[in-house]
């Protein structure tokens, strides 16, 4: 049996891939488990200065696996608790100051789009689908849908995803924020290949770069609810100076004065 979840760190990418592609990465309580210790581990790690997210298979993520709910879970216990976990992994993500680029390719659907909203850049495919479809099965949003999604497209769209069938196309995803570009073409693996090594090229950037002063940036914004307005202008004067303070940003600054010398 395959692990359901796959971790790897390289170079400073941690790479967390949704491994269970014959229920289009759904989640089920070993899958759910599997998230939230990988990303702890990713966030804590300090030579992570980047986490990717991806699915097996032909789709990114379909929410939680419906099939198992039906005939694995007890009650409406289980699915508190198992939402309790995924929920941990989503807010280690959000809440961290490492940023996070998601490669999804194929269908997201359902608490899939909390997962890949947990994002910070999403990439995907042409030919990608997205949808909420709770409803269809009589439940209700989770895996941050209801507050992620309305915080990246508004509360009405968000209201029009929740309340209807509806499957956003690619370009209608970038339009409306859920994903920052669409790439690909051909048939589902080219596409799928695609997507990967876009979202990869976006990781690798921020890690030749100043990863940290990315990761702090992220964090602002992630955290600005959280906040006044008084206060987070406070939060990015403390934040400006500590990263001026920094060897990255010493170093960066002192080659664009080098260079502006030297015209």
């Amino acid at each position: 049996m395959s692990e359901p979840l796959l971790y790897r760190v390289e170079d400073g990418l941690a790479r967390i891939t949704l491994n269970r592609p014959q229920r289009l990465n759904a989640f089920n309580a070993d899958l759910a488990h599997a998230w939230a210790e990988a990303t702890a581990a990713a966030v804590r790690d300090s030579a992570v200065g980047a986490i990717l997210i991806e699915g097996e298979g032909r789709a990114f993520c379909a929410g939680g696996d419906v099939i198992d709910m039906a005939t694995g879970i007890g009650g409406s216990a289980d699915i508190q608790r198992l939402a309790d976990v995924i929920h941990s992994g989503i807010s280690s993500l959000v809440s961290s100051s490492v940023p996070v680029v998601a490669a999804a390719h194929g269908t997201t659907a359902g608490g899939g789009l909390g997962i890949l909203l947990a994002s910070d850049y999403a990439v995907v495919g042409s030919d990608s689908r997205f949808g909420s479809l709770y409803a269809n099965i009589g439940l209700t949003p989770d895996l941050s849908v209801s507050a992620q999604l309305a915080a990246a497209v508004g509360e009405r769209r968000a209201l029009q995803l929740l309340l209807t069938d509806r499957m956003l196309t690619a370009a209608e995803a970038v339009e409306w924020g859920i994903a920052a570009e669409a790439v690909g073409e051909g048939d589902a693996a080219a596409i799928a290949a695609a997507v990967r090594s876009r979202a990869e090229e976006i990781a690798r950037f921020w890690l030749a770069g100043a990863f940290g002063a990315y990761g702090q940036a992220k964090r602002l914004v992630r955290s600005r609810p959280e906040r006044t307005f008084a206060g987070q202008l406070d939060e990015e004067a403390r934040s400006i100076a500590a990263a001026f303070d920094g060897a990255e940003a010493q170093g960066l600054i002192a080659a664009f004065a080098s260079r502006s010398a030297a015209r």
